[in-house]
């Protein structure tokens, strides 16, 4: 990652990033939107319209933040995590105007390769697993497994998805997604990937 102000990343002339921020090369930083003094954001990512970045938040490479969306500190993004539009982060749990709780704020991370759907909350203090998909709308309430699939308010877990995006359907535990051929096991009550060859559907 490089500091601003550097050519290999864009920024639109309606935006700002701020003296101190970190923006990775490649990176794209669309229309009215705000990266504060001490984020740091990686490589080859895309933020969308109207979007603000916390000081105190990390975001790796590859990731797509959509429009309308804040992240706010204590906040962590793998790489290659999607925001969906007007997605929803929090850091403190009991939020009042005229009591000061920053030094309450909770870490929230989203892992590798997750993706938070379009109107969904991730209420402060939660992990999002490797792969986990967040429906629309939902609320995430507490820790997702890798790759999960979760739907509802509050969240609740309905499934599996693939790396590759696609529900899983289970047979005996063990599946082949039905658009990459990624194969995975139930071990533990946790989804894990097959590695090459180790597996025949």
């Amino acid at each position: 990652m490089q500091d601003k102000p550097n050519s290999a990343y864009f920024v639109h002339e309606s935006s700002y990033v701020d003296d101190g921020a970190v923006v990775g090369e490649g990176t794209k930083i669309w229309h009215f939107s705000h990266v504060q003094s001490g984020a740091r954001i990686g490589r080859n990512c895309s933020l969308g319209q109207n979007v603000n970045v916390g000081s105190n938040v990390v975001v790796g490479d590859h990731v797509k933040i959509q429009n309308n969306v804040s992240v706010y500190d204590n906040v962590t993004l793998e790489d290659y995590v999607f925001c969906g539009p007007s997605m929803v982060f929090t850091n403190v749990v009991n939020p009042r105007s005229h009591i000061s709780r920053k030094h309450e704020f909770q870490n929230t991370l989203v892992r590798h390769g997750a993706t938070l759907g379009a109107n969904a909350t991730i209420l402060c203090g939660t992990t999002v697993g490797r792969h986990a998909f967040i429906a629309a709308g939902a609320v995430v309430t507490r820790d997702v497994a890798d790759y999960a699939l979760v739907v509802g308010v509050p969240a609740t877990q309905q499934g599996w998805m693939c790396q590759c995006g696609v529900r899983l359907e289970l047979r005996n535990d063990v599946t082949s997604c039905s658009a990459c051929s990624e194969a995975y096991r139930i071990i533990d009550g946790q989804l894990q990937s097959v590695p090459a060859g180790a597996h025949n559907p």
